[in-house]
């Protein structure tokens, strides 16, 4: 039985190696297939992955509030106070930290090196709210966030533009007509594909920056963290209900503050990336099907061609499912000839894309493996009417076949 299979083998890859650029020609259409499949399916999951581990380290149960002009109205909105922070603290359940703070983008200097950032004020609760963490030097005591010390935290981007190689733990940095001393230098995030750079921030007490920068008390965005285990959903609906009572704000279409959950926004970007893979891979699909009809059709010229042959294997005593098995291996072994090469050419393909667009490399064994069984499924089902059609021969029509 084996020897026999073996010969069946044998035969059709002399059959295919006869016409060599007529097979490889029929392959492409599976490669291109299985390739587009693999490679639209991986950068898709490297995108979401992408997504959720700089939601992660945007913050933990990240949920904030910041002013916004309410529909239809002429006049700014005003802003948030210190107060509305203490409120949201107290009275919305689930709510772990509040963070309020304020910033504004100004230029930055230091023996001679400028660089225009955002100086943000803060509180100590920012930290943990935001996931960010001091690698170098220390953080603010309570002591000094309480008395507005003219001291700052500077992030690896600004550190590397205004000291190089050299560090700034001690130095003291200019902000128009302020001063503040560099106490550390923040860990790194990383996160500049969804937004703004991470890095790119001096960190200064929310009283010293009200003082020193602004000139005023205003809030301009109050930063929160759920509770573990608690629906950021319902917390951020809980928070609209409590500052819509503090604002007065009687009818939620004229709503002059806007409530963000950051889990949700990354669900709807994981849902939206999820449903254009799926699409774009069952476009890329059709090219399966495509290469399906061209080893068809292959398939059918070559039993034309060697009719004359069928009817000599047929005369000496082959059996019709011998034919049939030895025209349905040549189709399974184009399909799955090209399966292979097309998987080679969709990891190759997602990697450099991935690479070129520097995200993490994130294959899905299952789809490459449905891909692979799919296009050896095409070669079965596509190449079984042409092989049955050369079983069905009679030997006499056959042999008067020229």
């Amino acid at each position: 039985m084996s020897h026999s299979w073996l010969n069946t083998l044998s035969m059709a890859w002399r059959a295919l190696s006869r016409n060599r650029m007529r097979s490889a020609l029929t392959m492409l259409g599976i490669i291109i297939g299985v390739g587009s499949v693999i490679a639209l399916v991986t950068i898709g999951q490297s995108v979401t992955r992408q997504v959720t581990t700089e939601v992660e380290q945007l913050g933990d149960n990240l949920i904030w509030i910041q002013p916004r002009r309410a529909r239809g109205a002429a006049n700014p909105p005003p802003p948030l106070t210190l107060e509305d922070a203490r409120a949201v603290q107290d009275q919305v359940p689930g709510v772990r930290r509040v963070a309020p703070a304020a910033s504004a983008q100004r230029r930055v200097l230091h023996a001679g090196a400028s660089w225009t950032t955002s100086i943000t004020g803060i509180t100590n609760d920012y930290f943990d709210v935001r996931r960010y963490r001091v690698g170098r030097g220390r953080g603010f005591t309570d002591a000094e966030i309480a008395a507005g010390s003219s001291l700052c935290i500077i992030g690896p981007t600004v550190a590397h533009e205004l000291f190089g190689a050299s560090s700034p733990i001690g130095s003291s940095l200019r902000i128009q007509d302020a001063s503040c001393r560099v106490v550390g230098v923040l860990a790194s995030k990383q996160a500049k594909n969804i937004g703004d750079d991470e890095d790119d921030v001096v960190l200064m007490p929310l009283n010293a920056y009200h003082r020193r920068i602004a000139g005023n008390r205003d809030v301009e965005v109050i930063f929160l963290s759920a509770q573990p285990g608690r629906s950021t959903a319902l917390v951020a609906h809980q928070l609209r209900m409590l500052v819509r009572e503090r604002r007065r704000v009687i009818d939620a279409s004229q709503d002059d503050f806007s409530v963000r959950d950051l889990r949700a926004a990354a669900a709807r970007i994981t849902t939206i990336t999820a449903v254009l893979t799926v699409l774009l891979a069952a476009i890329a699909g059709v090219s399966l099907l495509v290469g399906g009809i061209g080893i068809m059709n292959m398939m059918l010229v070559s039993v034309t061609e060697r009719t004359h042959e069928i009817g000599i294997r047929l005369a000496i005593g082959a059996r019709a499912s011998d034919v049939l098995w030895q025209f349905l291996v040549e189709a399974i072994l184009l399909s799955t000839a090209g399966g292979v090469a097309g998987v080679a050419f969709g990891l190759l393909g997602s990697w450099g894309a991935t690479a070129a667009m520097k995200l993490s490399y994130a294959v899905v064994p299952q789809v490459v493996a449905v891909a692979f069984l799919f296009s050896a499924g095409v070669g079965v089902l596509f190449g079984f009417m042409p092989a049955r059609r050369a079983a069905r021969l009679q030997p006499i029509e056959a042999l008067r076949h020229d």
